[in-house]
């Protein structure tokens, strides 16, 4: 599972095998509800027609939202597939290797589309984490070939 990890920019060895570890049974969540586990969905105060949504909630493992909030810093620069990122691609399955750089283009492409709608960094970053959040579980749950 740490290869296919791997596999997205920012998630190193150690981070994909820290993530792999703090999480532990990744099937039991879902793409969606791993950042809410993770503490990277933001609060809400509604009543009645009214809806405000605060700061993000911080609630479980801060550790693996660290590693996360770190590895999302890595989208914000021009995708290319260098020589690192093509040697962790090696390492991995066919399967593993698409959806990593279907992921890898999603979250570049999400940093471009947060600057030119003026978000601040740390917003557009943690809005980024949440969604590599979700990408490393669909890799993680990723059925490897028969």
């Amino acid at each position: 599972m740490t290869r296919r990890l791997c596999c997205l920019r920012g998630i190193s060895t150690l981070t994909g095998f820290a993530l792999a570890v703090e999480l532990g049974d990744w099937h039991r969540f879902n793409g969606h509800g791993i950042g809410a586990y993770l503490g990277l969905v933001p609060s809400e105060h509604s009543s009645g027609q009214s809806r405000r949504q605060g700061s993000i909630t911080k609630t479980g493992n801060s550790h693996a939202r660290r590693l996360l909030i770190e590895a999302a810093w890595h989208h914000k620069a021009r995708y290319t597939v260098g020589p690192v990122l093509r040697a962790r691609w090696e390492q991995a399955p066919e399967a593993a290797r698409v959806r990593a750089h279907a992921g890898n283009t999603r979250l570049n492409q999400r940093w471009a589309t947060y600057t030119r709608r003026h978000k601040t960094h740390t917003v557009a970053n943690t809005a980024i984490a949440r969604e590599l959040a979700g990408w490393c579980w669909s890799l993680a749950t990723l059925e490897p070939a028969v």
